[in-house]
């Protein structure tokens, strides 16, 4: 038989692991419980908004879309996605150049260009006095899309 010892030992490292899931800075259960519920919506929100972003996306595709462009900040840059349902001859070349227009230094990065184009990059402001937000990025790289596309369409 389990002794309430146990049981409240069991509870206190389930709840320490909640915790460190949920990135809670709480010390008491109620607020780690609070914490956690409140990293739960903001999941819910993101997973809703991404579930759009996909849905427009979709049905968007048949017009012969411009490639969908997702910015999120991080701790130290962003987050940077880029997505095709076609390849896309051309558009990395325009997606780097705006980032080096804006002084976005690439620390990581993927790309795949066979028969979809997908690119995901971690870039970071090189001078931090010249602030930049998640918002001017997305704008930037989605002005890139539209000028690689009219280069395109002239050719």
């Amino acid at each position: 038989m389990v002794s309430k010892e146990q049981k409240r030992a069991a509870l206190h490292e389930q709840l320490q692991h909640l915790r460190s899931l949920t990135n809670s800075h709480a010390l008491n259960e109620s607020s780690i419980i609070i914490d956690a519920s409140k990293y739960i919506e903001k999941l819910k929100q993101k997973v809703e908004r991404l579930n759009q972003e996909i849905a427009s996306a979709e049905t968007s595709t048949a017009h012969d879309p411009l490639p969908m462009v997702t910015v999120e900040t991080l701790e130290k840059g962003f987050l940077i996605n880029v997505y095709s349902a076609k390849g896309c001859s051309g558009l990395l070349v325009s997606i780097l150049e705006v980032f080096e227009e804006m002084r976005l230094t690439v620390l990581e990065a993927r790309v795949s260009c066979t028969d979809t184009f997908r690119f995901q990059a971690v870039g970071e402001n090189e001078e931090e006095r010249d602030a930049i937000d998640a918002h001017t990025v997305k704008e930037a790289v989605g002005q890139a899309i539209k000028n690689w596309r009219k280069g395109g369409d002239e050719e």
